[in-house]
């Protein structure tokens, strides 16, 4: 799975400069010995069995970054661990923190029970639902995705995580709908989906729970898990999660096959050939900014001003998923 993924979702820092966009940095991969874990809710430390067959030695403890609460990868046999949000351009992490297709970082906070464009290209367009808690002390909302709304040819596939107040991660938190029909997937990692009605869709648990690959051939393939925010982080950063919402969202990661170079969107815009990044590199945190821009009516509305979507027909993504068999 790993080396099929190039991009796993958080958002951007570059100088500004006027000079033209350089190519997109190649994306990094995964070593073929690697673990991805969760940290437990009241502990960081996990016991892997990661263990080194040359040496037979025992399997070390692995612990996940402060940065990166709710998942990390573990480079075995090393136990050596990164960040999800920042291995992989592409991703969504967090409050919004992205990492563009030009592998710089930045954050985009858009506001809470609103959607965003965040990628829109002739034959593909995909919104963001924020969900959110407001600050009194700072002028903005701590923001999170909850939600996607994919739009190709003439389907609608959502996929969201569901509220819940007291976070359970053996309870499986997200929700998946193909053209507003529910789809169900067994509780066991590596189950698997297979839309009977357009090929090349596929959707396999990388977990027994809030975690799956959604994969239409040709087209994207997207990491997403469901993840809380934590009563710690809470703490720490002043979210002010409360005992009834845990804030649940997603944790995503994108790798498209065939964007045209008129792509736009909040991420979406970072894989032009011609973009240009304009944030500012000495700040901690890049914002980009420009929300009305991005704003769609709803979670699959591709009104927003920058959409690309049916610019001209679908007859390419058509060829695409016909071949996918």
């Amino acid at each position: 799975m790993a080396r099929q993924l190039a991009v796993v979702v958080a958002v951007m820092t570059l100088l500004v400069t006027s000079v033209a966009a350089q190519p997109p940095a190649a994306p990094r991969k995964l070593p073929p010995k690697y673990r991805i874990i969760t940290p437990g809710k009241y502990k960081r430390n996990q016991q892997l069995a990661c263990n080194d067959p040359q040496t037979n030695q025992p399997g070390c403890t692995a612990k996940c970054d402060n940065r990166c609460p709710n998942q990390c990868i573990v480079l075995c046999p090393g136990c050596k661990t990164f960040c999800m949000c920042d291995f992989y351009p592409g991703v969504s992490c967090g409050d919004p923190r992205f990492t563009g297709g030009d592998g710089n970082n930045f954050y985009f906070h858009g506001k809470k029970d609103q959607d965003f464009c965040i990628v829109s290209d002739t034959n593909i367009h995909i919104n963001a639902h924020f969900i959110g808690k407001r600050n009194p002390t700072i002028s903005r909302d701590f923001t999170w995705i909850q939600a996607l709304g994919i739009r190709f040819v003439d389907h609608r596939l959502y996929m969201g995580a569901q509220k819940t107040a007291k976070w359970n991660n053996d309870i499986d938190h997200l929700e998946l709908a193909l053209d507003d029909e529910p789809i169900r997937i067994p509780a066991e990692a590596g189950a698997r989906w297979e839309s009977v009605v357009i090929p090349g869709l596929s959707i396999m648990r990388t977990a027994m729970t809030n975690g799956v690959r959604v994969q239409l051939k040709g087209v994207f393939d997207i990491i997403a898990n469901v993840v809380p925010i934590t009563q710690e982080d809470s703490r720490i950063h002043n979210y002010g999660v409360t005992e009834e919402d845990s804030l649940a969202h997603l944790d995503l990661g994108f790798k498209f096959y065939d964007l045209t170079d008129n792509v736009h969107g909040v991420l979406g815009q970072t894989y032009r050939t011609d973009y240009i990044n304009k944030l500012d590199v000495s700040s901690n945190m890049p914002i980009m900014g420009g929300a009305p821009k991005y704003v769609s009516s709803d979670i699959f509305a591709t009104d927003c001003a920058v959409a690309r979507f049916g610019a001209t027909n679908n007859a390419g993504i058509s060829m695409v998923t016909a071949r996918a068999y």
